[in-house]
């Protein structure tokens, strides 16, 4: 396929077509090297976001540290099973304003430096937030709830917000683990994580327990969703974008997942 070049005008055109208006509250996924050569890169994609929902309007990405997790987990693969102790040891305690992201795309990345932005304080499943709503999401991100009722995704869904995917696929889509936190099925249940947090000013490798994270069957949800004529797409450059409504999202999330999981 040949690449094509991407302005910010498309961007904002784009967006437009499939519905983004001034006042509403989106989490955004991305992945730039999809929609071909972005002219202005992950700078301009922020900057057609921010001017199409306005200053009433709030943007929220995802700005997860996983590698932050134990490497008995999968989280450090690529390293030999002796080494492990010593990351436990030895691994950066979560800092929101300098912890990098970890796999969530040169767009994210950017967004939770951005001036004015916030980020919340999950040391492996954070977020970022710019906007009216910014603080709200943002706050008091429990260890234990990262993606339920309460945590970002799930006040979200109270502001009754909207998924935007750009370039990327259901796969991405974190608020269908908000649909996991509520549905109930038999093979539903909690792990044990571990991160490197500040308490006290001292850096401690901290257990919580969690909803076991599982996103296998997000690509079958979201084609099933998209179904049911809920999603708007438009082109962009050699990818598309997709929105959604979340709550329409989730609570159809939740039927599926009650149905097809076992």
């Amino acid at each position: 396929m040949e690449r094509k070049i991407v302005l910010k005008d498309d961007i904002v055109k784009a967006l437009k077509e499939v519905g983004v208006c001034p006042g509403q509250a989106i989490m955004v996924h991305t992945s730039l090297s999809n929609l071909g050569f972005v002219c202005g890169g992950a700078q301009v994609v922020i900057e057609a976001l921010l001017e199409s929902v306005g200053e009433k309007g709030t943007i929220m990405m995802p700005a997860q540290s996983w590698k932050n997790l134990d490497p008995e987990s999968g989280v450090h693969w690529e390293e030999p099973k002796e080494w492990w102790q010593l990351i436990r040891d030895n691994w950066p305690a979560y800092n929101k304003e300098i912890t990098p992201t970890n796999t969530m795309g040169a767009v994210a990345e950017m967004f939770r430096r951005w001036p004015g932005a916030v980020r919340s304080d999950h040391p492996a499943r954070s977020v970022a937030a710019y906007g009216k709503y910014a603080e709200y999401l943002t706050e008091n991100h429990d260890l234990s709830n990262i993606f339920g009722d309460g945590a970002p995704i799930g006040r979200l869904y109270e502001l009754d917000g909207y998924v935007l995917l750009i370039g990327v696929g259901y796969d991405k889509n974190t608020s269908l683990h908000l649909a996991d936190a509520r549905a109930e099925y038999p093979g539903k249940h909690l792990v044990t994580e571990y991160s490197a947090i500040m308490i006290n000013g001292r850096r401690q490798w901290v257990a919580y327990e969690t909803l076991h994270v599982d996103g296998e069957d997000f690509e079958r949800i979201g084609a099933a969703f998209a179904l049911r004529g809920k999603v708007t797409s438009a082109s962009l450059g050699n990818g598309c974008i997709r929105l959604m409504r979340q709550r329409e999202l989730v609570d159809f999330a939740v039927e599926w997942m009650e149905r097809e999981r076992h």
